[in-house]
């Protein structure tokens, strides 16, 4: 989680850009000089920073003579070791394993990482505004964002792009960075793509100048039915909270008396926009989430201070082991409050807080300033080790799956010594992410290896797509509801697909096809859906996809029958059984 310290304003196909973290920015002076120079500085900097933060003059003189011996030896190999060697790769290489001596979640970045890191928090990147999928080692075009300078330029859903500039976008090589480095850019620049399009006969041209495009963090936001709304949550973005009252009032003008909140797979993000998005639902000024630092400047009580959007009618909150961080603050002080009723699998249990501070040279490091605790008092951290090896750390949600964790309630093994009380008199525990109050299952049954190699191919998406570039005339025609209801993928799609996936490496596996076949074909219809009736969206959510692909969620459908439980809790009924 990130700590951000101000307010700013504000399913698997790619968008250019890449991926990371934000918030609190230090900055320090750039200097241009000699590398060992520089590098001796960046070590300085970052070290007197830490002793500006902690600083006594006891810490002050012992940071100078580590600074010293460190410069010491630096200059001792720059100048006097027998072969040629990358100093700066030597200096991020030991600012990282000294880390490892701290908590598993202070860590290093160096300048391109940090870029990376800062991108998927905010409310954008500057790019030509594409989807798209690496297939057959090709890239294609699933579609040009709504407004966006592709679509403005001409680029259509199913062109290849096989070449920027002057660099080739085709072969063995192709992956995800040279595509962003390739299409990423200063907005106002112009870039020149030449492509394929299916029913021309030779390729393509067109310069299309970069802009601004807007990410999303919030992917879905529908009615169920006539009273329960759905809001699927992605990540803690800039842009999240605006993003979210948006939709929150969206669906109370359709007559929302009831929601969903998914916060599965949602890694957190800044800390200010989940604590404001929790008080949307929790009244008064109770707790929402406080911080614990060294010293007291770090430490900080965070309340419901607004009159939210939806503090009375029931919630249900969606988490997984993938919930982690800003989404375990959202979880837990709705289920200390008793304001929601948290369905689904244990989270991960991050209760860090970094905040990231960039050196001189640009690169980054996320320190960990303090912990985050619920209103009950409890650290959703799970337990590690300070200065061992991170590797059992970095192993934990493997160790879930062994011991069986993700199948029976009753192997989540809670620390009778980190019980705590909600509001109401509930329990609940701490260190070690939060506990769902209705436990359910994962379903394995479906993922097989042979659907795994489908996906390494974009096999899927890629049939989806072929079939809504053909089709989309017709399928709009007919419309969203009439296809959900009726649309049926066939079995010579199947076997299409089949006989592609053959075709391209993937040995064809009868007993595993079997058992994911209606997986697959919810995940064809789920992106047919997507590739049909997303483009042209301005507001970057993603309905239509998940309203397909909740005929085949279980901790979705088991939501769905919790609604008088979750009535219950907000009415003040704190009796409810796990």
């Amino acid at each position: 989680m990130e700590e951000n310290s101000k307010d700013r304003p504000g399913p698997n196909t790619s968008k250019h850009t890449t991926t990371p973290k934000a918030g609190q920015t230090i900055r320090n002076d750039k200097a241009t000089v000699r590398l060992p120079i520089l590098l001796g500085l960046t070590m300085a900097a970052g070290m007197l920073i830490g002793a500006n933060f902690f600083g006594s003059s006891k810490s002050i003189a012992n940071i100078g003579r580590g600074y010293s011996k460190f410069k010491e030896v630096l200059q001792l190999i720059e100048n006097n070791y027998v072969d040629t060697v990358n100093t700066e790769e030597l200096v991020d290489y030991s600012i990282q394993k000294m880390l490892e001596k701290l908590d598993p979640h202070t860590s290093y970045l160096n300048q391109n990482e940090a870029v990376a890191a800062r991108t998927q928090l905010e409310g954008g990147f500057d790019g030509i505004g594409i989807e798209y999928n690496i297939y057959k080692d090709t890239v294609y075009v699933v579609t040009p964002l709504a407004g966006g300078p592709s679509e403005t330029a001409g680029i259509q859903s199913g062109d290849k792009l096989i070449k920027v500039d002057e660099t080739p976008l085709t072969g063995t090589k192709l992956d995800n960075g040279l595509v962003f480095q390739t299409l990423r850019g200063q907005r106002g620049t112009p870039v020149k793509l030449v492509i394929l399009r299916k029913g021309e006969k030779k390729p393509l041209s067109f310069t299309v100048t970069r802009d601004r495009i807007p990410t999303y963090s919030v992917d879905a936001a529908y009615m169920i039915d006539d009273k329960t709304g759905y809001i699927k949550v992605n990540r803690f973005s800039e842009t999240t909270y605006d993003e979210f009252k948006a939709s929150m009032n969206t669906l109370k003008q359709q007559g929302m008396t009831q929601m969903v909140l998914d916060l599965r797979n949602n890694p957190g993000g800044y800390m200010d926009r989940a604590t404001s998005l929790a008080d949307e639902f929790i009244d008064g000024d109770k707790l929402l989430v406080y911080t614990d630092g060294k010293d007291n400047r770090y430490d900080r009580q965070v309340k419901a201070r607004i009159a939210g959007q939806f503090e009375e009618g029931p919630v249900v909150v969606l988490i997984d082991e993938g919930s982690a961080s800003a989404s375990e603050i959202v979880a837990g002080a709705l289920q200390d409050q008793d304001r929601a009723l948290i369905v689904g699998r244990r989270s991960f249990g991050k209760g860090l807080v970094q905040m990231p501070i960039m050196l001189a040279d640009g690169s980054e490091l996320r320190l960990t300033i303090s912990r985050y605790y619920t209103p009950s008092g409890r650290s959703i951290q799970k337990p590690y080790t300070l200065g061992k090896s991170n590797e059992e750390y970095e192993h934990e949600l493997e160790a879930r799956a062994k011991n069986g964790e993700y199948y029976i309630a009753d192997s989540i093994k809670n620390d009778p010594k980190y019980k705590f009380q909600t509001s109401g008199g509930r329990t609940v525990y701490g260190a070690g992410g939060i506990t769902p109050d209705v436990f359910v299952p994962r379903d394995t049954l479906y993922m097989t290896e042979y659907l795994l190699k489908l996906y390494n191919k974009n096999i899927i998406r890629e049939t989806a797509l072929e079939y809504a570039n053909t089709n989309k005339k017709r399928l709009e025609k007919d419309g969203f509801t009439a296809f959900r209801k009726d649309f049926a993928i066939s079995e010579p799609m199947m076997k299409a697909m089949i006989d592609d996936a053959t075709s391209q490496g993937v040995k064809f596996n009868e007993k595993e096809f079997n058992r994911s076949k209606d997986y697959i074909r919810t995940q064809l219809k789920a992106y047919i859906a997507q590739y049909v009736w997303k483009a042209g969206k301005k507001d970057g959510l993603n309905n239509e996809f998940f309203q397909v692909m909740a005929e085949s969620d279980d901790t979705f459908k088991q939501a769905m029958t919790l609604f008088d439980r979750a009535r219950m809790l907000a009415k003040g009924n704190y009796t409810t059984k796990k």
